[in-house]
Order: structure tokens, then sequence, then C-alpha cells
């Protein structure tokens, strides 16, 4: 069955470097939401006199911030209709806090929960000074806001429940502050693809 794994969490988290270690030994389409929408959300918020790499504020939020998850999603659904499995990375925070989203989003394409199998690995740090610290030592230009505005920004970072209906244990809460990278990518792709 094809799948469709979200991986989901706050800046600094991980969930990039996760996913992408899973797919060195099982390719998948891999979509990162910051790489697909970054040209046009650049673009766009010079246009209207913003800085281009903020991802965070308040303008960025109203003008490019769901065009990005719908271009990401975009890109997945065609992926899908394809038999690909798809692994969508970004924090998702709105969707995974709607339970009808995951239903529409694979309902554009006809498809449901019962023929695409849906996981959803939800990656944390138990320790909010280690958010700041991985994001101040990857020094990404998009984080500037965030660590301008840090005692605003982090209250977005607690971690939440994903309200999605899913069938089995198809939601993971991955505490990524622990354990080697090598272990903890193996325990994630166990939980993707079985042992």
């Amino acid at each position: 069955m094809r799948k469709l794994v979200f991986f989901v969490g706050g800046a600094g988290s991980g969930k990039t470097t996760l996913a992408k270690g899973i797919t060195e030994k099982h390719p998948a389409v891999f979509l990162d939401m910051d790489t697909v929408s970054r040209r046009a959300s650049e673009k766009i918020m010079t246009i209207a006199g913003h800085d281009p790499n903020d991802r965070d504020s308040p303008a960025y939020k109203e003008l490019c911030r769901d065009l990005g998850y719908e271009m990401t999603m975009d890109v997945a659904l065609e992926n899908l209709d394809l038999n690909l499995d798809v692994f969508a990375v970004g924090p998702f925070t709105s969707e995974i806090h709607n339970p009808d989203w995951i239903r529409e989003a694979l309902g554009k394409i006809g498809a449901s929960v019962e023929d695409v199998e849906v996981k959803v690995i939800y990656v944390y740090l138990s320790d909010m000074e280690q958010y700041k610290q991985r994001i101040i030592d990857r020094g990404h230009k998009a984080d500037e806001w965030k660590l301008a505005h840090w005692d605003e920004f982090v209250k977005r970072m607690e971690r939440t429940d994903v309200v999605w209906e899913l069938p089995g244990d198809s939601i993971l809460y991955f505490d990524n502050s622990a354990g080697s990278l090598e272990e903890n990518i193996e325990s994630l792709r166990k939980f993707v693809y079985g042992a």
C-alpha cells in the first residue's frame, strides 16, 4: 500500500534530518514544505515589501503560509496518485488540529486512509532550550525572526496532539533529544516500514 508519512513538529526538532535518513534505505518522494514553497514565499514577501527570509511574522502567515502547505500537498497528492510513497516534512500546525483535514486532502485524488497508509511522526525535543540552540547552530536566515521574538515564538513550540482519525498505531510522538542519530532513524524506519 502506498504511504504518506508526515514528519511534523517545531523548528529545530530534527524532523528533516530524520526523514532524509529513512529515505537512504527506503527511497520515497521527499517534500520539505520550506523547500517546495521557498521561492514563491521569497517573491511574495519581497513584492509586499517584507523580509523575503521571514517565515514567522503575521505578514508571512497572511500572505504565504497556507499557500506553502497547499503547494506541498499538491505535489504529494500527485505522487501518491502515481502509487509512490511520499514523505511530507513541515510543522503542519493548523492541519494536525483539524480532524477533517487528512480526509479532505486525500479526497482530492479519490483516496482515503483505507487505501493510503498515513503515518504521522511528531518530532519534538523535551527541553525548549535545545530547540533554541539547534536553531542557532543551523544558522538559517529564515530563523532570524524566531530568535528575535523567542518569547513569543517558543509558545508555539509546545507539543500538541494530532487529531486526525487514523487506523491503528499510525501516530508516533518521538522525543529526538535522546539516542544517536542512527538509532533514532532506525527506530522511525521500523515505525514506518516495520521490522
